[in-house]
């Protein structure tokens, strides 16, 4: 008989984010972090192949990400109106890592990347930040203008690089609090959806007890 509790809510998982000094780039640069970056794809667990793989690193001025997407056929689309029907990563930080709360504080961020800026002819904002569902309290505006999305369009996918300042992530204190919370979604218009563990059948959105652990290495 088969279990109707996915593999991946069975554990808590934890991951090493490895300290880089030497992001983020200047200017429109990009990232550029090897496969020592790399978070584990924890979904195959659930039977499930990863399209795309997850690279994140971090020092005293913010946290890097690396998404590479492989496998489409067409570009990505960005439709800010209609996200379903757009390529989109979302991405969830807990700069407190409290894993014992079902609700979210002011510590808690949710931003939505879209990989690319072009929807109807129009540049369009491709970072957004939202309010959590049933927080107890809402973590400040961040200064979007400040958080670097760069989009790297490749034959069969694409590769979505991403700087979030320190300040864009309220509470954010490496040497007080070395551990963060985290979740992502990206969903492809093509390919479907990835999750760091659970899906959406789980509350993930407004849950933070359901997030996983990043620790702040220095080495």
């Amino acid at each position: 008989m088969m279990s109707v509790v996915p593999g991946t809510f069975l554990f808590r998982y934890k991951f090493a984010l490895l300290k880089n000094s030497r992001i983020p780039p200047r200017g429109k640069g990009k990232l550029n972090l090897s496969a020592d970056y790399l978070l584990p794809a924890i979904t195959v667990l659930n039977g499930n192949v990863p399209f795309a793989e997850l690279r994140m690193a971090w020092n005293v001025k913010g946290i890097g990400l690396s998404m590479h997407v492989t496998g489409k056929q067409h570009p990505p689309v960005a439709n800010l109106v209609q996200p379903e029907q757009s390529d989109l990563l979302q991405v969830w930080f807990d700069t407190r890592d409290t894993q014992s709360i079902h609700r979210a504080s002011q510590y808690c961020h949710h931003f939505s990347l879209f990989p690319s800026g072009e929807t109807n002819q129009k540049k369009q904002l491709i970072v957004a930040q939202h309010q959590i569902p049933n927080a107890k309290a809402d973590a400040p505006d961040a200064e979007l203008s400040s958080i670097q999305v760069t989009t790297t369009i490749q034959k069969q996918g694409y590769l979505l690089e991403v700087w979030f300042p320190a300040e864009t992530l309220h509470g954010f204190a490496p040497e007080r609090t070395p551990r963060l919370g985290f979740f992502y979604h990206l969903h492809d218009t093509e390919l479907g959806d990835q999750f760091l563990t659970v899906d959406q059948k789980f509350p993930v959105a407004q849950d933070p007890s359901l997030w996983s652990t990043l620790e702040l290495s220095k080495g």
